[in-house]
């Protein structure tokens, strides 16, 4: 059986001739006539008792009717569909993540661009960027969001790999005499206590680089895995840290420009940190998944954007922001 035969025959069961199913559809009656006749010789049974020029349908023709109408409305629920994931309106994705965006960043990302349609499901799971992206190569998930260092597989051929530059920044006590800087160096540093990442990290071999260089005292206080939690010690006077630009953003905008008690300034020399959208390489993107990679690159280099302006401006722009 044929759709167009189908068709025909729902047509003709609805409207009672051939004639009106004709003017329905558009079709002559010969053509009408014609697809039900090989319908039945498919079928291998008539469908329909011809009396005169009047059809009586047989009872195995309503039993036809039934399943050409679950078909048809199958189909036509099949084409809903389509047409709301090409308007990203209906779809599923799956988020892994670093730790700082998938806090505050991603998921208010998702709730801007899925706002007004229900039928979207979103998923974001925490990992280290490592576990990103072993958990992309699996092409178990849409987008993977994580940094990139030294010792990641840029090569490889399991998962692609958009990368975004940005360069870190100097977090110290809001009322710290530091805050009143613009620029900060290691010189301003030395000997002052600090938080950072583990010591196998990129930006932690970066930063001791640094103060090395120009002789600043380099006196590490606290340790810990991931950005974020760096900012409790700076906010609790405890320290100043060296912090990516997506974790201060998440910090200012989640605890408020008034409220928050650190100030992010720019560094230098710049310690450079490449955040990176990963997609699995052997598993094509969906249209929704292709979307949000795009408005989470626009997100990014729109945040690494603020960050180079000349501060406190940043303050006020990222109070904007959550506007």
């Amino acid at each position: 059986m044929k759709l167009s035969q189908i068709t025909i025959f729902r047509e003709v069961m609805l409207s009672g001739s051939v004639s009106q199913a004709a003017r329905n559809l558009g079709r002559t009656q010969p053509a009408i006539s014609t697809a039900i006749a090989r319908l039945e010789d498919e079928l291998g049974f008539k469908l329909f008792d011809r009396q005169g020029h009047r059809l009586h349908p047989v009872p195995e023709a309503h039993y036809l009717l039934s399943e050409a109408s679950d078909i048809m409305e199958r189909l036509a629920t099949t084409e809903r569909n389509l047409k709301n994931l090409k308007n990203l309106e209906t779809g599923n994705l799956r988020i892994v993540a670093m730790p700082g965006p998938s806090v505050f960043l991603l998921p208010r990302l998702v709730s801007r661009l899925t706002k007004g349609n229900d039928k979207i499901r979103a998923t974001i799971i925490t990992r280290s960027s490592p576990q990103v992206h072993q958990l992309i190569s699996t092409q178990s998930y849409d987008l993977g969001i994580s940094d990139l260092g030294v010792d990641s597989d840029i090569n490889s051929s399991l998962v692609n790999i958009t990368p975004v530059i940005s360069n870190c920044l100097c977090a110290v006590p809001k009322n710290d005499p530091l805050a009143d800087l613009d620029l900060i160096r290691p010189q301003d540093l030395s000997g002052r206590p600090m938080a950072t990442l583990n010591t196998d990290h990129q930006t932690y071999r970066k930063t001791r680089e640094v103060f090395r260089d120009v002789g600043a005292d380099f006196r590490v206080r606290y340790e810990t895995q991931y950005f974020l939690p760096l900012l409790t010690y700076v906010e609790d006077m405890q320290a100043c840290a060296i912090v990516d630009t997506l974790s201060a953003e998440s910090y200012l905008r989640y605890r408020g420009a008034s409220e928050c008690g650190v100030a992010f300034r720019r560094f230098a020399p710049q310690i450079p940190l490449t955040f990176a959208t990963l997609t699995p390489a052997h598993r094509a993107q969906s249209m929704l998944a292709a979307a949000f990679a795009k408005a989470w690159k626009a997100e990014v280099v729109a945040i690494n954007a603020r960050w180079e302006n000349p501060l406190p401006d940043v303050l006020q722009e990222a109070t904007d922001a959550q506007t």
